[in-house]
């Protein structure tokens, strides 16, 4: 029996603090799913598809982890593609509230499903990728936080504006 895990988020934009869970859960985990969700509630930078694109080329050197959109209940997307675990990150604990009230609801609606945390290295644990958008969109450097992949896309997305 394979053990399959999906990594949801937005993803807006990947960083390397998302890359560094990813390369750790590929080593724990038979498949590892990047599941990227399109969130309507949300106002991303960059659409589903880019998104998407951006992570395949970004984690293209992992042959264990797959990239997919979706726009259901995460714990739906974990079923519908056998995978029995939700990967978390947690950089402080300040994210720690959040994350434990959503695996227990993910709990509530799949106990087939655990949720498994994850923390990055201690270089990634201050990045997020608000704030990587935020100091893009003011013309800050991001290179020591994305992938060289994305940050041209970011600098793209900036002279776009």
């Amino acid at each position: 029996m394979s053990r399959n895990a999906i990594y949801p988020g937005t993803f807006d934009p990947i960083t390397n603090g998302h890359h560094d869970l990813v390369r750790r859960a590929a080593g724990i985990f038979d498949r590892v799913i990047v599941a990227i969700a399109s969130n309507p509630n949300k106002a991303p930078m960059f659409p589903l598809d880019a998104r998407i694109d951006l992570a395949r080329r970004v984690l293209d050197d992992l042959p264990n982890v797959e990239i997919m959109g979706y726009s259901e209940l995460t714990v739906e997307f974990a079923s519908r593609h056998r995978a029995t675990v939700i990967i978390r990150g947690l950089r402080a604990i300040s994210d720690f509230e959040f994350e434990f009230q959503l695996a227990n609801m993910n709990r509530h609606l799949d106990r087939d499903i655990e949720t498994v945390f994850l923390t990055p290295q201690e270089q990634f644990t201050f990045i997020s990728s608000s704030l990587v958008r935020e100091i893009a969109v003011l013309g800050g450097d991001v290179h020591e936080f994305v992938h060289p992949i994305v940050e041209a896309e970011l600098k793209k997305h900036r002279k776009v504006k």
